[in-house]
C-alpha cells in the first residue's frame, strides 16, 4: 500500500476539484481503486502504489485546471484520467474565449489538437463523428479571430446537399430550400454573438452564410472561411473551395467521412483532399472520434452501436 498527499490552496477551487455531490472526486476513486480523503486542507490518496501516483498526478491536473479556468466538466475528469492510465503528456485546454458570457475551450485533448491546428496552419482539414464540436469550435475561432481583428471576414459555408428528401419539395423560393442546410452554422454563430450583431455583421458583409455553390469565381482575403459537412462536395467542388483562398485567409474543412450523402459512383471531395494534400507544408488534418464526442452521453453510445453493425455487415 502507498499513500500521498496534495496541499489544497484554494478551498473553492476544492469544490470544483470535487465537484456536484463529489462526483468527480467519485469517478476518480472508481477508476482507479484508490481511497481519496479531505484532512487538515489536505487531500490523502492511498492504494497500490501505481494507482496512488495516476491518481495524484490526476488530482493535480484537475487541481491546476479548476485554478485556472475555475470549471471542471465531467469530460475534462475522463480525459484527464485517460492520459494518466495511458502515460500521455497533458493537453493544453486553454480557452477558445468567452462568448455570450461562456467559456468555450476544449473539452477532450482530440479537440485540444484540433485548435491548436487552427491557431498553427492555414487550411485544416478535420474529420469525426457528429457531436466532436468540428463546427463549434471553428466558428468559435471564427468569431475570436474576428474580434482580434485578425481577419476582416468570416464565411460560413456547406454544400446544399440532401439526405434523404429533395430540395425541390421544401417550400419557398431558392434562399428559403437553401436556409435548412445553412441552419446549424447559423446555430453555433448565435451561441457566439447576439441576434443584433450577427444582423449587423451580415449587413455589413462582415459575415457571410452561403451555399458552396455562390463560391465559384470568388477569392477570400483577411477572411477566416469554414467549409461545414465537406464530405458531401465532390472532388472539382473541394478544388474550387480550395482555391478560393487569398493573402491573409485561414480555412477550416470539417466534415464526418462516414456520412456521406453523394450519389455512389461520386467520391467525396474531403477523402480526396485528406489523401491527396497529406504532407503539404501549411496544410494540417485532425482526425476526431467518439472519445471526442461532447454532447449527450447518448449520442456517443449510438455512434458505436452503428459503427458495430457497419462492421458486422462489411
Amino acid at each position: 500500500m502507498s499513500e500521498k498527499t496534495i496541499s489544497v490552496v484554494d478551498s473553492k477551487a476544492l469544490l470544483t476539484l470535487f465537484g456536484a455531490c463529489d462526483r468527480h472526486l467519485r469517478k476518480i476513486r472508481q477508476a482507479l481503486g484508490v481511497s481519496i480523503s479531505l484532512h487538515n486542507g489536505a487531500l490523502h490518496v492511498s492504494g497500490e502504489e501505481e494507482s496512488v501516483a495516476q491518481a495524484t498526478r490526476a488530482l493535480e491536473e484537475l487541481q491546476a485546471q479548476a485554478n485556472r479556468y475555475g470549471e471542471l466538466a465531467p469530460e475534462d475528469v475522463s480525459r484527464v484520467l485517460a492520459e494518466v492510465r495511458s502515460g500521455q503528456p497533458s493537453v493544453d485546454m486553454a480557452p477558445v474565449g468567452i462568448f455570450s458570457g461562456r467559456t468555450v475551450r476544449p473539452r477532450t485533448a482530440g479537440q485540444a489538437r484540433y485548435v491548436a491546428a487552427i491557431r498553427k496552419h492555414d487550411l485544416v482539414l478535420c474529420i469525426g463523428p457528429a457531436g466532436t464540436g468540428k463546427t463549434y469550435l471553428a466558428v468559435a475561432m471564427a468569431v475570436r479571430a474576428l474580434r482580434e481583428q485578425a481577419i476582416r471576414k468570416m464565411v460560413l459555408v456547406r454544400p446544399a446537399v440532401e439526405a434523404g428528401e429533395s430540395l425541390g419539395y421544401l417550400p419557398g423560393d431558392l434562399a428559403a430550400k437553401i436556409n435548412p442546410y445553412l441552419r446549424p452554422l447559423f446555430d453555433a454563430l448565435h451561441e457566439m454573438m447576439d441576434h443584433e450583431t450577427i444582423k449587423r455583421y451580415t449587413e455589413q458583409d462582415v459575415i457571410e452564410v452561403i451555399p458552396l455553390a455562390y463560391m465559384r469565381g470568388r477569392t477570400f482575403s483577411e477572411a477566416f472561411v469554414i467549409l461545414d459537412e465537406a464530405q458531401n462536395t465532390t472532388i472539382a467542388q473541394m478544388k474550387m473551395f480550395l482555391t478560393r483562398m487569398g493573402h491573409g485567409a485561414k480555412m477550416v474543412v470539417s466534415g464526418d467521412v462516414t456520412q456521406v450523402d453523394l450519389p455512389r459512383h461520386a467520391r467525396s471531395g474531403l477523402v480526396d483532399a485528406l489523401s491527396r494534400l497529406q504532407g503539404l507544408q501549411g496544410v494540417a488534418t485532425v482526425e476526431l472520434t467518439e472519445a471526442d464526442i461532447v454532447r449527450h452521453p447518448l449520442v456517443q453510445a449510438i455512434v458505436n452501436a452503428y459503427e458495430r453493425t457497419a462492421t458486422k455487415r462489411h
